[in-house]
């Protein structure tokens, strides 16, 4: 049976609803919000392929295989490090302005320090200032990244009708697994059809310099898509009262208890969907024995399934709620852990493909209705900057290194159970944390921190 909202829809949130339903008009939020984010995360996800696949070699290459792996894998989480200040930066300004333009800002900032990547020489060209910038331009890409979700998610599920909330935010997150299989996709393509020495030359460096097309969608953004009727809301009543309370400030002091759930609820996820995008690219390779090209194929391939399992399990959230359906998936990824590598660790194809599709499948069950989640969580002044805020926490202490840790356990103790055991560590935070939830299902967004006490 459906969980019975905490309140009534106010006028305001049938109006929300009303407008929402024009599908013309959500149909044009949906294309420009997700094609942003799949170039956002296309820009961001390249660089973890790259990590595993050949920036050992071009910037670290003193280092033998396993250190260089994990030297490019550092510089992988750093930029997880920079996702809170986007976050925080991005947060203040889309409660205090608007939720569109730190959107489009994002993108410019991810575009541009993308393309700078590559541009970059190696080590080989100019020594050590190559990890140097390196980091640098990785640490831009944290910025941006972390700027961009919040405004991604709140563009849909502001705009959304209530019952239909699950599914529009769940296109922000397909669009983010859609951005990492395009960029396997298009590395498959360049190793399938370069030599070793072309693509590790000069062959990796096209994928980066696509990032320019995310600046010109960035700047569609801002001249075609209007801001939500939530935030317009929140102008209307503040315009005869002078300037609103700093948000960031009013979030972390009333609803720093929803930002720690909030990060809590996203660890297994967000650790588990870089294990199975990047840290399993290496372990396919190293440990079971697989070819790059043939992991990268598997990956992308059981990775493609979420375009559809993620906004099926958001719509599914709509119907019975997102509470329980996020503590069903946290205890299904437990439970897969260990079957997840026992599989993988054949090197049989459809094997290795039945576990990664499986554990795929089980992560859209808690990041379809992700988006949604969050924004029920925070009233509507402190919204984006209370989801940026518990979003980007975790995406510093389970997804930025859970790569760099599933490569050092894996060095460490010779064997996948150490990963497993990884896995279930964050499953069991993310089940307290969402357990600790107060279901938010059909929430009223137009909602204050001052009208909730």
């Amino acid at each position: 049976m459906p969980v019975s909202p905490d309140k009534p829809h106010t006028a305001a949130e049938a109006a929300s609803g009303a407008d929402g339903a024009a599908k013309p008009k959500m149909a044009k939020l949906a294309a420009a919000s997700v094609l942003a984010t799949v170039l956002e995360w296309f820009d961001f996800m390249i660089y973890s392929t790259a990590a595993a696949l050949v920036f050992g070699k071009q910037f670290f290459p003193s280092f033998d295989s396993t250190a260089g792996t994990l030297a490019s894998f550092a510089t992988f989480a750093v930029g997880f490090f920079a996702r809170p200040l986007g976050g925080i930066v991005a947060g203040h300004l889309g409660d205090r302005f608007g939720r569109k333009p730190p959107l489009v800002g994002a993108m410019v900032v991810m575009g541009g320090s993308t393309f700078a990547i590559g541009l970059l020489p190696g080590f080989s060209a100019i020594g050590v200032w190559a990890p140097v910038l390196l980091v640098v331009f990785r640490l831009i890409q944290g910025i941006g990244v972390g700027a961009q979700w919040g405004g991604a998610a709140l563009l849909l599920t502001e705009h959304a009708p209530a019952n239909r909330r699950g599914f529009y935010g769940s296109l922000v997150q397909t669009g983010s697994i859609a951005g990492a299989v395009v960029g396997n996709a298009l590395f498959l393509v360049l190793t399938a059809t370069l030599s070793t020495t072309d693509f590790d030359s000069w062959g990796w460096r096209i994928p980066f310099l696509a990032g320019l097309v995310l600046v010109v969608i960035g700047v569609y953004v801002q001249l075609k898509i209007e801001d939500t009727p939530v935030f317009r809301t929140l102008q209307q009543r503040s315009a005869g009262t002078g300037r609103r309370k700093a948000p960031l400030r009013e979030a972390v002091r009333k609803y720093w208890r929803e930002i720690l759930q909030a990060a809590g609820a996203f660890m297994v996820v967000n650790a588990t969907f870089y294990i199975l995008i990047s840290g399993m690219l290496d372990y396919g390779v190293h440990y079971a024995h697989l070819s790059k090209t043939t992991i990268l194929i598997c990956v992308m391939a059981a990775g493609l399934t979420q375009v559809v399992t993620i906004p099926l399990f958001g719509a599914l959230s709509d119907r019975r709620g997102r509470r329980k359906q996020y503590l069903v998936g946290t205890v299904l990824m437990a439970a897969f852990a260990f079957p997840l590598f026992w599989l993988v660790g054949t090197g049989s194809v459809p094997l290795v493909l039945l576990g990664l599709v499986v554990a795929f499948t089980i992560h859209a069950t808690m990041y379809g209705p992700q988006a949604a989640l969050y924004a029920e969580m925070f009233p509507a002044d402190v919204r984006y900057s209370g989801a940026s805020l518990g979003f980007q926490i975790a995406s510093v202490l389970a997804g930025g290194l859970a790569p760099f840790i599933m490569t050092a356990l894996l060095a460490a103790t010779g064997s996948a159970w150490s990963v497993s055991l990884y896995i279930v560590a964050m499953a069991v935070i993310t089940f307290v944390a969402v357990f600790t939830v107060r279901e938010t299902f059909r929430r009223d967004l137009h909602r204050t921190s001052a009208e909730l006490g």
